[in-house]
């Protein structure tokens, strides 16, 4: 993607996002062709109206997708000390909003004050999708740009916005020495002429990492809790240092407080151009100790489960540490990366391969976001798409497992592997495709899972029924966030692997897909194995190609995505300011 940057009176054109601003007043502009031979910009022009969107795009459509679901959780049972710190977290949590709004979307603020200055009848709803979105494109449409008409950078904020995946790699093995650098979860990388050079996290956000890292430790000066109070002063230093190992280790220890925070940088989806970039996020929540009492058994099954994968064993991972904390919790505020786009309702971090190894990982289920989305989602969906004894058995309880055992599983597996006789990790070789191929191993990876402990008499199997139409409809819940997020691709993948294998069928007499259990069974075994050795040999190219065939929709999943208009995508959970 070529550019070139051109200064004009009004602003410098330094990337896509910015020639978009600045070409808004221009109707039907093409915006590669100005970047490839570019003429002197106007300022655009914020005191006229603007054109409308192209007709098959429709904001107010788009906003509809999300239903705004007031979220009221139980605090009562805080002490006063408690309450301070959730409503100190809850401060922390808006400076992660803040980071991500500006690693998501570099000219954040002037894009935002653009639209609010602009004339177009759709204003208020174009800054009420912008505010949801944390920038100008729309994540329910594949990232389609609902201002202006530049595709959203594949590297967000964390590359220049025209770096391609062939020149890093070239530039990378002509400076393998900047290597480390360059490719640090916890930095950004720029253009210094000819080079390219790194940001840290701590500089680049220090106008938010400081306040956030302050909070912090308020917050950690006022809990008695021991566990809480080292994770909070640790995690308050890694903002301000970039090394988040200690403090990832201390998250792992939390225990005896009702207060579940997960706060820092995390996830890469947002980095589509490699995937190893981290976004900030917050989640903070209230941990139910009864619900996860009742799911913290399955975790003692972590090593069986590893070795009933349908893989050799050679590339079983026993590596990993298997304490795995299961917690049940009511989510009151999140932040950064948590809050645009389809909604979280469980978590599996950290991400760090090294503390997975040392002490594996932690399950959160925020049953209240759950709960809002199966009454007004997946129950509908399954009604929709299923032939009606089936959807009759579309049941909570095994979207719950579902979800608990997809974060279970995201501990199985391979993690770091051996390719040419180099050490690395799944992710590094997978890269940008990673997300999307760990999103579907987890997905299949939880239902074989859920199938062992009913063999192990830990679940019904007379269940087994409902766990396939929960799952499917599961399936075509995920599939309408579109192929361009992790989990949309996934799901793809999952419905073209399962149908071309006979898994089920669609019945024209009803208009409805029906499961065939035993074909299914066995096929998501064999897609299980598929996904699985793609990881254990790092196989990028077979990754590409494994979605490039299986990832695409036939006529009647498009029809049946296309007949939910009356359901929606997802939620918009409304949560108090304060506990």
């Amino acid at each position: 993607m070529g550019r070139s940057a051109t200064r004009n009176a009004f602003l410098l054109i330094s990337s896509p996002i910015a020639l978009a601003l600045a070409g808004c007043a221009q109707t039907g502009t093409n915006f590669a062709a100005t970047a490839a031979n570019p003429p002197l910009a106007a300022p655009p022009a914020f005191d006229t109206p603007i054109a409308a969107e192209p007709a098959e795009y429709n904001v107010a459509a788009q906003l509809a997708k999300m239903a705004e679901v007031p979220m009221a959780p139980d605090t009562s049972y805080l002490t006063a000390e408690e309450r301070q710190v959730v409503n100190l977290l809850i401060k922390a949590s808006d400076l992660m909003s803040k980071i991500y709004q500006h690693q998501r979307t570099p000219e954040y603020d002037t894009i935002r004050s653009a639209i609010e200055r602009n004339r177009r009848a759709d204003r208020d709803q174009l800054l009420q999708l912008f505010d949801r979105s944390f920038g100008p494109w729309d994540e329910l449409e594949d990232h389609h740009p609902f201002w202006g008409t530049t595709p959203m950078p594949l590297g967000a904020g964390f590359y220049p916005a025209d770096l391609t995946r062939e020149e890093f790699d070239t530039y990378l093995a002509a400076h393998p020495d900047q290597k480390p650098a360059l490719t640090s979860p916890y930095t950004v990388v720029k253009r210094d002429g000819a080079r390219l050079v790194t940001v840290p996290y701590s500089v680049e956000y220090r106008q938010w990492l400081e306040p956030a890292a302050d909070l912090l430790r308020q917050a950690s000066a006022i809990t008695t809790n021991p566990s809480l109070k080292r994770f909070l002063a640790l995690r308050a230093d890694s903002f301000l240092s970039d090394d988040y190992f200690e403090s990832e280790l201390a998250w792992m220890d939390l225990s005896g407080t009702p207060i579940e925070v997960a706060i820092g940088p995390y996830e890469v989806y947002t980095d589509r151009l490699l995937g190893t970039k981290t976004a900030f996020e917050s989640f903070v929540t209230l941990r139910d100790p009864q619900a996860s009492a009742a799911l913290d058994k399955y975790k003692s099954h972590l090593r069986a489960m590893e070795q009933n994968l349908p893989i050799p064993d050679e590339h079983k991972n026993f590596q990993r540490g298997f304490e795995s904390p299961i917690a049940v919790a009511d989510q009151v505020r999140g932040g950064g990366d948590n809050v645009p786009g389809v909604q979280t309702i469980a978590f599996n971090l950290p991400n760090d391969e090294r503390v997975r190894e040392a002490k594996g990982a932690k399950k959160v289920i925020l049953a209240n976001v759950l709960g809002a989305k199966y009454d007004r989602i997946l129950q509908p969906i399954g009604a929709l798409v299923l032939a009606p004894d089936q959807a009759r058995l579309v049941v909570k309880k095994y979207m719950e497992l579902e979800t608990l055992f997809h974060e279970l599983s995201h501990s199985l597996g391979p993690g770091s592997i051996t390719v040419n006789g180099r050490q690395t990790t799944v992710g590094e070789e997978l890269r940008e495709e990673y997300s999307a191929l760990e999103e579907s191993k987890a997905d299949i990876m939880g239902v074989w899972n859920i199938l062992y402990m009913m063999e192990q008499g830990e679940l019904p199997i007379a269940e087994k029924s409902q766990l396939w139409a929960t799952y499917f409809a599961g399936i075509f819940r995920a599939m309408r966030f579109g192929t361009g997020e992790a989990h949309g691709k996934g799901a793809a993948a999952q419905y073209g692997w399962l149908k071309a294998h006979g898994a089920f069928a669609w019945n024209e007499n009803l208009g409805r897909f029906v499961i065939d259990e035993a074909k299914m069974e066995t096929a998501l075994r064999d897609l299980l194995t598929e996904e699985l050795m793609l990881q254990a040999r790092g196989d990028y190219a077979g990754t590409q190609a494994f979605f490039a065939r299986w990832a695409v929709l036939d006529e009647h999943a498009q029809a049946a995505i296309a007949a939910m208009d009356d359901i929606p995508v997802d939620i918009v959970p409304i949560y108090p300011n304060g506990v």
